[in-house]
């Protein structure tokens, strides 16, 4: 029998930097795609709900297509198949873009739900205003729409983080393919990708707690 452990601490400390490196580059990969999702996804529910239906369709279109096909065909269209057509994207540039895009189809459902949710006479009290539907969205129905919905965009941010070793399959060296590249490398898989295993566990802890902070603050009295 061999006389190396099953797991190796010497070598774990060792690539700890490699891996912290990347888990903060994967990080941020993903809070920049939600902040993306989080801005064209309300623009897609808004779209959505309007009464003209030269906005409403295409929306709806764009939407159901997107969620009805998966992420990594997305990300080969993005990186491999524009280019042909004068498109050329950095692999993170398609990354970020790529898995934005696809949850941010997810997050106006979830907005859609929240503006649903919003009294009718909520609206009419802005119409009887003379608000501007802009003015309408951002000062009366958007504060009583994202409150309810903050839990949903929480387990969605969770949910993008988690899908980031998708993005390795267009080569964007997050924290899942720097821990395959450290065992090709080193022939030791089982510190590296436990240790990356560790790491989705804890942010995702860390990222669920905070939702539930914020969640706690903006709840109605």
């Amino acid at each position: 029998m061999s006389g190396r452990t099953l797991f190796d601490w010497q070598f774990a400390a060792q690539i700890l930097p490699d891996l912290l490196r990347a888990s903060l580059y994967t990080i941020g990969i993903t809070f920049v795609a939600f902040a993306i999702a989080l801005v064209f996804g309300l623009l897609l529910a808004v779209m959505r709900r309007a009464q003209l239906r030269w906005l409403s369709w295409p929306a709806a279109a764009v939407i159901e297509f997107i969620r009805s096909t998966p992420l990594l065909i997305q990300l080969y269209f993005l990186f491999y198949v524009m280019p042909e057509y004068g498109l050329t994207l950095s692999a993170l540039a398609a990354g970020t873009i790529g898995i934005a895009l696809h949850y941010s189809c997810y997050v106006a459902e979830v907005y859609r739900a929240g503006l649903n949710g919003v009294p009718r006479g909520q609206w009419e009290a802005a119409k009887a205003l003379s608000l501007s539907p802009l003015n309408a969205y951002r000062s009366i129905v958007l504060p009583q729409a994202i409150r309810p919905i903050v839990p949903a965009l929480g387990n969605y941010l969770i949910a993008m983080f988690k899908d980031t070793p998708v993005l390795s399959a267009i080569t964007v060296v997050e924290l899942m393919l720097q821990a395959k590249n450290i065992g090709s490398q080193s022939f030791r898989y089982i510190e590296p990708i436990t240790m990356a295993g560790l790491f989705f566990l804890v942010i995702s802890i860390v990222v669920a707690l905070l939702v539930r902070k914020l969640e706690a603050y903006l709840r109605m009295p």
